[in-house]
């Protein structure tokens, strides 16, 4: 692996609030890696981005080479006069990371009322996309099929916290997603906050990615069926979680990518 990018995984990345762990971190960044070691065009795009940690992640992966398109509402940490914070802080992170946000691909707005054309017409045909937005029913479904008008026929789709309890419907709306769409679209991948969808057609191309990819030789691996699809289950040994968060916590970090070799 790059050591720019792992450097940014383990050190970098745990600066910025969010959610996004070391073992989706370095599924994204076998991913796109393969993409673009192929040439596979397309942008990056994100429903709900926070205060940018995989969006970062994302920025930092793609070299420049891709134009990434954040989507968030961008209400929250109201201060003493009730202005929301959480945008300007997006952008302090990007300068603080030497990774500025490009303020022309930011839509700020509900995800649920946009268009697919008012993604295409921005950044054209995405061939990752990451979905971390509204946790009810309603939002999974209108954002999952934004997504698929938007992607691209090599496009990957990552929906967030499909198997968290904290958020059932998300877990119903991922399903009830690849249910209607099961002649064209599959699971390829689940990992314990993620989990990757791609075209039927690519589902072969993105598993042996997954297989292939040394920088994911530390999980634990398994196939598993899912609606039916054998799919690759990642999982981190408690071990190797223990290790990294041991080094973490005691300020160790630029140590605790050991705990993932």
């Amino acid at each position: 692996m790059d050591k720019a990018d792992r450097k940014f995984i383990f050190q970098s990345l745990s600066t910025i609030e969010g959610y996004i762990d070391p073992p989706d971190a370095l599924v994204f960044q076998a991913l796109l890696h393969c993409q673009q070691q192929r040439q596979m065009a397309g942008a990056l795009a994100e429903i709900g981005v926070f205060y940018g940690r995989s969006y970062f992640l994302m920025k930092q992966l793609s070299k420049g080479h891709s134009p990434i398109l954040a989507i968030d509402l961008f209400d929250l940490d109201e201060d003493r006069a009730g202005e929301p914070q959480q945008y300007q802080r997006f952008l302090d992170n990007g300068r603080q990371l030497g990774l500025p946000v490009d303020e022309t691909n930011v839509i700020r707005g509900d995800s649920c009322s946009l268009t697919p054309d008012a993604i295409l017409s921005r950044v054209g045909p995405v061939r990752f996309f990451s979905i971390d937005g509204g946790h009810h029913l309603h939002h999974v479904a209108s954002d999952a099929a934004l997504a698929l008008e938007c992607i691209a026929p090599h496009g990957i789709i990552v929906f967030d916290d499909t198997f968290n309890i904290a958020w059932p419907e998300v877990t119903v709306g991922v399903a009830d997603f690849l249910r209607q769409h099961a002649d064209t679209l599959c699971c390829f991948c689940v990992t314990k906050y993620k989990t990757y969808v791609c075209h039927r057609s690519w589902r072969d191309f993105y598993v042996e990615t997954i297989r292939q990819a040394k920088q994911l030789s530390a999980l634990e691996r398994s196939e598993i069926e899912f609606l039916g699809s054998s799919i690759i289950k990642l999982h981190t040994p408690l071990g190797r979680r223990v290790m990294f968060e041991i080094m973490r916590r005691s300020g160790l970090g630029s140590l605790s990518g050991r705990a993932f070799r």
